[in-house]
């Protein structure tokens, strides 16, 4: 049977419906690889955005409205006074005594803390026995809670109960009122110095990052130990120290820990804390808690906020010269 031959099943007289077949459906145009990384970058990073935006530029630009009025925290009852309270900000005698006790503070607690940690970097990493214990021990007072540290040296330095007069008194000293003028400078600073834990695990990290094979030729040169830090050492070190000069002093300058040195520890002792102790953020404190001067406050916030960045900018101009890193940071990738 020939293929003309084959009956057609149907109707008579009518020809088959002719199968048309379906189109296929337009393809969707693939995501890049370009795009799919731009996409996961920002999913994996959409809760730090958000959380930034929430808790850092929302409330910034809140302290921001608030230090152009009259706001005190309750009453319903405030005006807009535009720049008056920074104004009154820039002739308050208050304001300039406690940045320039600041600005000492910082000064003096940001070398000596890198220094201190510095030098517990150099002791904990070398070959010793119990190397691992030691560390653990130097680093614990870091992270001891701020209000913890605060009450534990409050009792340390209490004038009549305080271990540190019992020991005076033990070798026939006179007791010193260490939480008063003068000493209690002495007492904030060796607070800070206390937790230089943190300094310590930086700097011993940057140390164990400095190739073994420039010690080993410095000492085939006949280098000394202390030629050696000097001149191989601390050039390695310089990225971390400038981070830690960076961050220790707008850490320095956000000191609010006196307040846990007053003689009651409590919000309203913010006007009996001694002036050596007085720092620009417990000028801050006071306007916002113990005054209820909401919108002034928040101007010497702001105030800080612009002193920071013009500090952290001359940190870095004045320091480009003398940091040393292994790959450029300026380099194109």
């Amino acid at each position: 049977m020939t293929v003309e031959q084959i009956p057609v099943t149907g109707e008579p007289g009518r020809r088959p419906a002719a199968r048309h077949a379906r189109p296929a459906p337009a393809e969707r145009p693939g995501i890049s690889m370009t795009g799919r990384r731009h996409r996961a970058f920002y999913l994996f990073t959409a809760p730090w955005i958000i959380g930034f935006l929430l808790l850092t530029v929302v409330p910034m630009a809140y302290a921001l409205w608030l230090s152009f009025t009259t706001y005190d925290g309750i009453s319903p009852h405030w005006r807009y006074v535009g720049l008056g309270n920074y104004s009154e900000l820039f002739t308050d005698p208050q304001t300039w005594k406690s940045l320039g006790r600041t600005g000492l503070f910082a000064i003096t607690s940001v070398p000596l803390s890198i220094i201190a940690g510095l030098g517990l970097a150099v002791l904990v990493n070398r070959p010793v026995k119990a190397r691992g214990l030691f560390r653990t021990l130097l680093y614990l007072p870091a992270v001891v809670p701020p209000v913890g540290a605060g009450l534990t040296f409050k009792a340390l330095f209490d004038q009549n109960s305080g271990a540190a007069n019992g020991v005076l008194t033990l070798f026939g000293f006179d007791a010193l009122g260490w939480l008063a003028d003068p000493y209690a400078r002495y007492v904030l600073l060796m607070s800070v110095l206390w937790a230089a834990g943190n300094i310590m695990i930086i700097s011993l990290a940057g140390l164990q990052d400095v190739p073994r094979e420039l010690h080993e030729a410095a000492r085939i040169d006949g280098a000394s130990a202390w030629r050696t830090f000097r001149s191989i050492t601390v050039p390695l070190l310089s990225p971390v120290l400038l981070f830690q000069t960076v961050t220790g002093v707008i850490a320095s300058v956000q000191t609010i820990m006196p307040l846990l040195l007053t003689p009651d520890g409590t919000t309203a002792g913010v006007t009996a804390l001694p002036q050596s102790n007085y720092l620009y953020m417990m000028h801050v404190f006071s306007q916002y808690f113990a005054l209820g001067r909401y919108g002034y406050a928040s101007a010497l916030l702001w105030v800080l906020f612009v002193l920071i960045l013009i500090a952290t900018g001359l940190i870095f101009r004045f320091t480009s010269g003398v940091v040393f890193y292994n790959v450029d940071p300026e380099a194109k990738k």
